[in-house]
């Protein structure tokens, strides 16, 4: 059961996964990137002290950065064990989360309440992208944004995405723009653009992507075999109520 799996994912990477989790994006051996993506997605927002709704959040990292900028957040996370982690950042960061909720992104039970809904590396693991939109659209004000950073194509045939979904049972699917734009009209969203995501500095000087990511080092250690992680991040989709 992919939900099911999803919440026990980081109780079974143990420990170490706990750690790496808790401490991104510092943890990380794409720290730079993830915190070029922060700074641009923060580009696309309207100016603070807007409220965001972030899904999918993990251990609340980005929900902790973008309060640093001012941004009122609620941070959701369908794992118990993420969400208890949204505390213990908001606390090293000394920040104040307007709320932290287990919450499932498929059945939000928000309405009309946020400027932003973020969906941050997350939305291709929902088994109902459409059922996920279509909650997003109900939470936002009229005038409000979605705003999706996801894999593209080829994502779920990378060595890590098959390992994942064959060892741990989690859902990880190509979601490239045309898909969330498709499916962003079919919720209700009226307007749509695509935007570049930031290019990897590594990348850039040796055309080659880094070999050993951190979750590249945990499946190996706990699952006994990894092979190099493939990226295949997408682009920045801004959909408007």
């Amino acid at each position: 059961m992919a939900k099911e799996d999803e919440i026990a994912y980081i109780e079974r990477l143990g420990p170490l996964g706990r750690e790496h989790a808790l401490n991104k994006p510092w943890s990380d051996v794409d720290r730079g990137r993830y915190l070029q993506e922060i700074g641009a997605l923060i580009t696309l927002l309207p100016q603070p002290p807007a409220r965001v709704l972030d899904l999918g959040a993990g251990s609340g990292w980005t929900s902790c950065l973008l309060a640093m900028s001012g941004y009122q957040v609620t941070a959701t996370d369908i794992a118990p064990e993420m969400v208890a982690m949204h505390g213990e950042n908001a606390m090293r960061y000394d920040v104040r989360l307007e709320a932290s909720l287990v919450t499932d992104f498929e059945s939000l039970p928000f309405d009309n309440e946020f400027d932003v809904v973020i969906f941050y590396d997350c939305l291709h693991h929902s088994d109902d992208e459409l059922a996920a939109l279509r909650g997003a659209h109900r939470a936002l004000r009229p005038g409000g944004i979605c705003v999706t950073l996801e894999p593209g194509r080829g994502h779920h045939k990378t060595d890590m995405s098959v390992n994942a979904m064959r060892l741990l049972g989690v859902t990880e699917r190509d979601m490239p723009p045309s898909l969330i734009v498709s499916s962003g009209r079919k919720a209700g969203f009226t307007s749509h653009a695509v935007h570049d995501r930031p290019l990897d500095p590594l990348l850039i000087t040796t055309g080659r992507w880094p070999r050993l990511s951190t979750l590249y080092k945990l499946t190996k250690r706990y699952l006994g075999r990894a092979t190099p992680l493939v990226m295949t991040r997408g682009h920045f989709v801004v959909l408007t109520k």
